[in-house]
C-alpha cells in the first residue's frame, strides 16, 4: 500500500491518478480529508503532518508513503513510518538545500531537517529536490488578465519552473521501479527564465498587455514561442512519458 500525504497538492493529485492508472493500492491522506474528491475504491484518510496523532491510523498497513516537507514532527512521522512497517519514502524537499547557506535560511531549514531525520532511519529514502513550481506563476495569471501591473521585488532573478506534473512522473517512476529508489534527485524545468521573463510569456498566452514594476518592457525584436516552455512538456527518453523534469530518472 502507497501512502500519498497532502493530498489537495498538485503533484498528490497528479501522483494518485498515475498510480491508480497502473493499478498499484494507493491511500491518499489529508489534514482535511473531506475536502479531497478521490476516484471510487480510494480511501482518504486524515494525516496532519503537525499532529503524531494522526500518524498510526494513517500508516497501517503501507509500506511506501510520498511525503511532503514538514519537520514540526518529523522524529513521531519517522518512528510511526518504521513501527508500521513501511520500507521506502520519496520525500519532495527543495532545491534550496543545496545553497551553501541552507542551514540559515528557515525555509531551506526546514527541508533540511526532514531529509535529515529520514536519513537517518532505517529507511529507503528518495529525495526529490525541485527549485520553483510552474503552478506558482497562477499567482500572476490574475492581475495580467485584469491589465495591472505586477509587482516583483527581484524581477531580473533566474528559475527553472517544472511542472507539478513532472514531479507527479518521477515520484511515480521511484515508487514503482526499486531501481531509482534510495537516490537524491535535482529537479528543473526545461530553462532558466528570469520572473520577468516567465511572466511576459504568460502574458503572450493570454494576449495581455503587461506592465512589470509599473515599467512596460520593451522586447524590440525578440520573438517568444507562442507556448510557454513553463507550461510545456516533453518525452523523457528513459520512460517515454511527458516530462520537463532534469535529470530524467
Amino acid at each position: 500500500m502507497i501512502l500519498v500525504t497532502g493530498g489537495r497538492g498538485a503533484v498528490a493529485t497528479h501522483l494518485l491518478t498515475l498510480l491508480l492508472q497502473a493499478g498499484r493500492p494507493v491511500r491518499v491522506a489529508s489534514s482535511h480529508p473531506g475536502q479531497l474528491r478521490v476516484p471510487d475504491g480510494v480511501t482518504a484518510v486524515t494525516c496532519d503532518l503537525r499532529d503524531p496523532a494522526t500518524f498510526p491510523a494513517a500508516l497501517a498497513g503501507v509500506t511506501e508513503v510520498f511525503l511532503y516537507a514538514e519537520a514540526s514532527h518529523i522524529a513521531e512521522f519517522v518512528d510511526a513510518a518504521v513501527t508500521a512497517g513501511v520500507t521506502h519514502v520519496v520525500l519532495l524537499s527543495s532545491a534550496s538545500v543545496l545553497d551553501p547557506g541552507a542551514a540559515g535560511n528557515p525555509l531551506a531549514k526546514s527541508h533540511l531537517d526532514v531529509e535529515t531525520a529520514l536519513l537517518a532511519a532505517p529507511l529507503t529514502t528518495t529525495i526529490l529536490r525541485p527549485g520553483s513550481f510552474a503552478g506558482n506563476a497562477g499567482a500572476w495569471a490574475w492581475p495580467i488578465k485584469a491589465g495591472r501591473p505586477v509587482s516583483l521585488p527581484y524581477p531580473g532573478s533566474h528559475t527553472d519552473p517544472i511542472h507539478e506534473r513532472d514531479l507527479a512522473e518521477v515520484a511515480f517512476t521511484v515508487l514503482t521501479d526499486p531501481r531509482h529508489q534510495g537516490r537524491r534527485l535535482h529537479l528543473t524545468g526545461p530553462q532558466s527564465l528570469t520572473f520577468s521573463e516567465q511572466i511576459e510569456r504568460l502574458a503572450e498566452i493570454t494576449g495581455r498587455p503587461i506592465t512589470v514594476n509599473n515599467v512596460t518592457p520593451r522586447n524590440g525584436d525578440r520573438r517568444w514561442p507562442t507556448t510557454s516552455p513553463v507550461l510545456t512538456r516533453t518525452p523523457c527518453s528513459a520512460t517515454g512519458r511527458p516530462t520537463t523534469a532534469a535529470p530524467c530518472p
